[in-house]
C-alpha cells in the first residue's frame, strides 16, 4: 500500500476550499503514514484569470508547524509547496525556497506564454498538438533554466485541457511528442530531478494518470527512478486517488519504490 500523499491542496490555494485539518482527518481515516501539503505558489500568474495562486508563506508555514505538532502521535505532517514555473521569475521562485524550510517541492507549469491552458482561449488560433507542444517546451525551457524543485509536476496537465476528447483519450501518445517529451525526461535527469505520478488523471477520466504510461515507461528506460505519489487532492475526498491503480502500474512498469522527500532528501520506499 502507498502510504503517503505527496500533493495536495487546502485553502491556502486560491482553487482550494478545504481546511487543513480536514485533509489531514481524512488522510489519518485512510491509514496514510504521512501527508505533504503543496499548496499553489505561481509568481506573476496572469491578472486575467480569475485566480491569483499566491499566499502568506509565513501563516503557511506557521500553521503547518502547528499541525505537525498537533497529529505527530498520528500522521506525518510534511510541509511542501507546488512552485509555478516560468522562465522570467527564476530569481523570485530561489529566494523563497531559500528562506524557507521546505521538505518538498513539486515544479509544474500552469502558465505558457502568459496563458492558462485550463482557458479556452489558450486554445484560440492553434491545433491541439501545437498547443500540447507549446507547453512540453515551455515544461522544458524551465528544467534548464531552474532546479529548485524536487520532481516534476503533472507533466502532461495539458492534455486534460484539450478541447476535444478525441485528443485527451485517443490520439494524445508518447510517440507523436516523444522527441520533446524526451528533451524533457533527460534534462530532469541530467540535473537529478524526478517526477510525480499525479493521479488527478483518473480522477478526470483520462483511463492514466499524469503522465501518462508510456512516458513512466521511458523515465525508467532513461534510468529514472525518483517517483514520487500524488493525488492533487483539493477536497478530502479526492486524497489517495485511485492510489491503488498508480501502485500496480508502476509494479507492472517494474518500479519498486517510490519516494518521499523529508528535508529536501529522497527516502525511497518500497513498492
Amino acid at each position: 500500500m502507498i502510504c503517503a500523499d505527496l500533493h495536495v491542496h487546502s485553502n491556502f490555494s486560491s482553487d482550494g476550499k478545504a481546511k487543513m485539518e480536514d485533509m489531514i482527518d481524512k488522510a489519518i481515516k485512510l491509514g496514510l503514514k504521512t501527508l505533504c501539503f503543496t499548496d499553489h505558489m505561481d509568481y506573476d500568474y496572469p491578472k486575467i484569470y480569475d485566480y491569483s495562486f499566491q499566499f502568506d508563506i509565513d501563516n503557511y508555514l506557521k500553521k503547518l508547524q502547528i499541525l505537525k505538532e498537533k497529529y505527530k502521535s498520528q500522521i506525518e505532517i510534511l510541509i511542501g509547496l507546488e512552485l509555478g514555473m516560468q522562465p522570467h521569475i527564476s530569481d523570485s521562485m530561489y529566494k523563497l525556497i531559500n528562506s524557507f524550510p521546505f521538505d518538498f517541492i513539486i515544479g509544474s507549469i500552469h502558465i505558457v506564454n502568459q496563458m492558462d491552458p485550463y482557458y479556452p482561449q489558450y486554445w484560440e488560433n492553434i491545433t491541439e498538438e501545437e498547443g500540447i507542444v507549446k507547453c512540453f517546451e515551455e515544461i522544458q525551457k524551465c528544467c534548464e533554466i531552474y532546479q529548485g524543485f524536487h520532481v516534476c509536476g503533472h507533466i502532461d496537465y495539458v492534455v486534460r485541457y484539450a478541447p476535444s476528447s478525441k485528443i485527451k483519450y485517443q490520439e494524445y501518445s508518447y510517440p507523436y511528442y516523444k522527441d520533446v517529451l524526451d528533451e524533457i525526461l533527460k534534462t530532469l535527469l541530467n540535473h537529478g530531478k524526478g517526477i510525480e505520478v499525479n493521479t488527478s488523471g483518473y480522477k478526470y477520466g483520462l483511463g492514466h494518470p499524469h503522465p501518462k504510461t508510456e512516458i513512466l515507461k521511458r523515465y525508467k528506460e532513461l534510468g529514472g527512478e525518483i517517483i514520487t505519489i500524488g493525488s492533487d487532492a483539493h477536497l478530502p475526498q479526492h486524497l489517495c486517488y485511485d492510489f491503488d491503480k498508480a501502485e500496480a502500474l508502476l509494479k507492472n512498469l517494474g518500479y519498486k519504490y517510490y519516494t518521499i522527500f523529508k528535508e529536501g532528501k529522497p527516502n525511497m520506499i518500497k513498492l
